[in-house]
């Protein structure tokens, strides 16, 4: 397993909807270990493809002690909001604004045998679930905040001093990243068809 390069808010990639995976296998399986390893390396609760500049419809989660990853997601969520709540985003370094969500989830998709998966969640996990599926459809969660907030948090990454705290980002993540930087083999020409 190897930890891999995070992107950051102005690649590309993230702002990319991402494609459905079609071949499963051993380079797959590689991805998703170490899309795991990476997610844990930096404390996250979740890590898209797309973070990782791998533009398929994959995410990983870890929130309590509920872990995992999901394949081709379809995400269904109630009609309740969540109460106010804080996210920050490991694209979106430094930041983190109360960001509206739904209080439930239900995922469908595949494992990565090609299984069919379901998870139903509320509360943080429900909200990192939302959070990782905006991901593969090319939506950060900053998209998401309105009036002030996302004033204020648009305007902070516009801000001359962003591009120090993504620096020191980069260069502290930089430190454990592994031999597979940017990704195994597979999504390589998915990203190309998206360069």
């Amino acid at each position: 397993m190897a930890i891999l390069h995070i992107r950051l808010i102005g690649d590309p990639v993230l702002r990319t909807v991402a494609e459905p995976v079609t071949e499963f296998g051993a380079d797959l399986a590689k991805l998703i270990a170490d899309m795991m390893e990476t997610m844990d390396d930096v404390d996250g609760a979740g890590l898209a493809a797309p973070q990782i500049g791998v533009g398929l419809q994959i995410f990983t989660y870890r929130v309590g002690d509920q872990s995992g990853h999901m394949i081709n997601p379809i995400i269904t969520n109630g009609e309740d909001d969540q109460e106010p709540g804080a996210e920050g985003c490991l694209s979106v370094p430094g930041l983190g604004f109360v960001t509206p969500r739904k209080q439930f989830s239900r995922v469908t998709g595949v494992d990565l045998n090609g299984e069919p998966l379901v998870i139903e969640a509320a509360g943080m996990l429900a909200r990192c679930l939302q959070h990782e599926t905006d991901h593969l459809n090319g939506k950060l969660y900053v998209d998401r905040l309105a009036g002030e907030d996302r004033k204020s948090a648009f305007r902070a990454i516009r801000a001359e001093h962003y591009e120090e705290i993504t620096a020191r980002t980069t260069a502290k993540r930089s430190q454990t990243v592994g031999s597979s930087f940017g990704g195994s083999a597979i999504g390589r020409s998915v990203l190309k068809d998206h360069a």
